[in-house]
């Protein structure tokens, strides 16, 4: 299984990755490991934005990476608000950005957020 476009860095023998897995991110197969983070799947795939603003549309991603300031929130299995930094990977999960409150295809991010 490939690295994810050579994002990952070289374990050099010194880390034991997880099992190989397929996850679905914005609807894209994509190879992870198990015991990985939603978050670090994402990097790994070149993903920056994990979602945007309710009021502004600005992008946001992993910040602190220990589930304090959910700007990393994301999609999960149709769940949204789910904290990308927090949550262990699946096989088969789906994965999605998320825009304002929802998944990006049903939130209208021309307004200042839900009504």
């Amino acid at each position: 299984m490939s690295n994810a476009g050579g994002r990952r860095l070289s374990t050099h023998g010194d880390v034991e990755r997880g099992e190989p897995i397929e996850v679905h991110i914005d609807g894209r197969m994509t190879q992870a490991f198990a015991g990985e983070s939603v978050a670090a799947a994402l990097m790994a795939a070149g993903i920056r934005a994990f979602r945007t603003t309710a009021r502004t549309g600005s992008p946001r991603g992993l910040y602190c990476g220990m589930g304090v300031c959910y700007d990393c929130l994301v999609v999960v299995d149709d769940r949204p608000n789910t904290r990308a930094c927090m949550t262990y990977l699946k096989p088969g999960m789906r994965i999605q950005s998320q825009a304002a409150w929802g998944p990006r295809e049903n939130v209208d991010t021309t307004a200042d957020g839900p009504r």
